[in-house]
């Protein structure tokens, strides 16, 4: 099954390294972001997954939760969050999802829905596709999809740039600019006219009738 930008992440349950989890139920009426991994034990993984148990609290501040996913058992992945505290300084308190069957990295398009067995006798190198990131929206819907390769490590600090861009596009009429950061100005979206952006953003510049830039609201 192909996926695109909002459609309705699909559904699963699954087991988890803190227990069986409904996607759905599990998300509640927050965001979630869903990474994903081709293998326990593989070394560029161990970097990311690290480095998002030391930022998880900057997600959890965006009302957003983080859950992990690799093709192996959930046995494996108790094995491997040892290994990633020891040397990389940070525990995983998210979940970790055990995809022995496959299940979920099918119905995400990650491995072709035909593909046959479990995660046994499986390589890194047979689930390279298995390197993306999914942010969904409380609404249930895909709002980001990346897919990296295994030798290039994720930046994950861009993952809080675009989720901020989302959360605030979501609540105000305006969209951020090439390499927004938050607290920068903002760009007034065009089914905003002239009238509506007095009111709404009083002092907003007009650099061409298509592009009006403004403070970003609610600071």
């Amino acid at each position: 099954m192909s996926l695109r930008i909002n459609d309705i992440a699909p559904n699963f349950k699954a087991q988890t390294t803190q227990g069986p989890i409904d996607f759905h139920q599990w998300i509640g009426d927050g965001w979630a972001v869903l990474f994903s991994h081709p293998k326990d034990f593989t070394p560029v993984c161990t970097t990311e997954l690290g480095y998002m148990a030391r930022i998880e609290p900057e997600f959890t501040k965006r009302n957003t939760k983080l859950i992990g996913l690799s093709v192996d058992p959930v046995e494996n992945h108790g094995k491997w969050i040892a290994d990633i505290e020891e040397t990389q300084g940070a525990a995983v308190k998210y979940p970790m999802i055990g995809d022995t069957d496959l299940a979920v990295a099918k119905l995400y398009n990650m491995l072709p829905a035909e593909e046959e067995g479990t995660s046994d006798g499986r390589t890194a190198a047979n689930n390279a596709t298995v390197r993306s990131v999914f942010i969904v929206g409380p609404d249930k819907k895909i709002k980001l999809m990346l897919t990296y390769p295994m030798t290039t490590g994720r930046n994950f600090d861009e993952i809080l740039r675009v989720l901020d861009s989302m959360q605030l596009t979501a609540k105000y009429k305006v969209a951020t600019p090439v390499n927004w950061k938050n607290g920068d100005d903002v760009i007034i979206t065009p089914a905003v006219s002239d009238e509506e952006a007095k009111t709404a953003f009083p002092g907003f510049k007009t650099i061409k009738p298509y592009l009006r830039t403004t403070k970003q609201p609610g600071q």
